[in-house]
């Protein structure tokens, strides 16, 4: 077994565990940065998991500070061989498909069902063994994390995160043409942070992000449940529609989100300027509580997306935090 003193790495310090760490948020770019003083890692399509360890006990967090432990059986299972009596570590709950690939898609059908294959990728380590990591440059962390986890033989669902130095333009290529929904890039020096900033950059290669859904509109094609979701998102504090989605959905999602706006459904629009859209005459309206994935072209001059397609349901998110997403 490898034998790591955090205590000898860089700005470590002594510290108590701490109970919970928000994660660190990536700033969405239009291209990723150049310079060699850049790590590029894959942008996975899951869900973005907090994971402690502590003699024994293994729980994993969600963004928002949820209890998820339950939820990933196989991964809790291979956690306990980690070479360490306490940490906390950093990463992304995916399911692959035959590819090799994340699909959001099908994470989410398998969190509903049987325990699943889910993989742990994990790019960062931010405590270990009675020390807090979060000062150590980000180097220093991963290149402990990949000693750490060859040492448990993490072949099965563990897996460190790989990056490549500098190149970024061309890595992102590469990750668009596989398949891939984007890269991150992290400045190599760059502490941890609990907060969203351009020490850590995200560039997408399809338009993709998170919607509050408002209502949904009937169906007008013999479909069961719904003909679509109404979109918006928060800007200063007040929802702003943004345009629906009517495709994307299994006949039995469709019959599940039916059933879940039918327990929050509402008389009057949650918007605070009633939209202009004709195809809103008949919307049904519902509390502002569930957030969508939704894939799209671009957005429109009067602020809708084109050509959307439903991903999932985030429950990993607040519909309070979701906001038009603009790259810097």
């Amino acid at each position: 077994m490898v034998q790591i003193d955090p205590r000898k790495l860089p700005a470590a310090r002594k510290a108590a565990m701490p109970e919970f760490v928000s994660p660190q948020l990536a700033t969405l770019v239009r291209e990723p940065p150049a310079g060699d003083e850049w790590l590029h890692e894959l942008k996975f399509d899951g869900y973005r998991m907090i994971c402690h360890l502590n003699r024994g006990a293994v729980r994993f967090w969600s963004r928002n500070g949820k209890d998820w432990t339950e939820k990933f059986s196989n991964l809790i299972k291979a956690l306990k061989a980690f070479p360490a009596t306490t940490a906390i570590l950093d990463g992304e709950v995916v399911i692959e498909d035959k590819q090799g690939r994340s699909s959001f898609q099908k994470l989410q059908q398998s969190m509903k069902g049987a325990p699943a294959a889910f993989v742990f990728h994990i790019f960062d380590v931010i405590y270990l063994d009675g020390c807090n990591l979060m000062k150590t440059p980000l180097r220093e962390r991963k290149a402990v994390l990949k000693k750490l986890l060859a040492s448990a033989k993490a072949k099965g669902p563990l897996r460190y995160s790989d990056h490549v130095e500098g190149n970024g333009a061309r890595f992102f290529k590469q990750a668009c043409e596989y398949g891939i929904e984007g890269i991150v890039s992290k400045l190599a020096d760059s502490p941890y942070e609990s907060k969203r900033n351009q020490n850590w950059l995200k560039t997408k290669c399809r338009k993709r992000q998170e919607f509050v859904v408002v209502g949904y509109t009937q169906s007008k094609k013999g479909f069961p449940g719904f003909g679509s979701l109404i979109l918006g998102v928060y800007d200063k504090g007040k929802l702003i529609y943004t345009g629906r989605v009517g495709t994307g959905f299994s006949i039995k999602q469709r019959l599940e989100l039916q059933k879940k706006l039918d327990r929050i459904s509402q008389s009057a629009t949650p918007f605070a300027v009633k939209p202009k859209d004709p195809g809103l005459r008949e919307a049904r309206w519902a509390r502002p509580q569930l957030v969508a994935e939704v894939e799209f072209t671009e957005w429109t001059d009067e602020g809708s997306i084109r050509h959307p397609s439903f991903q999932g349901l985030r429950e990993d998110k607040k519909a309070s935090e979701v906001v038009r997403e603009e790259p810097v």
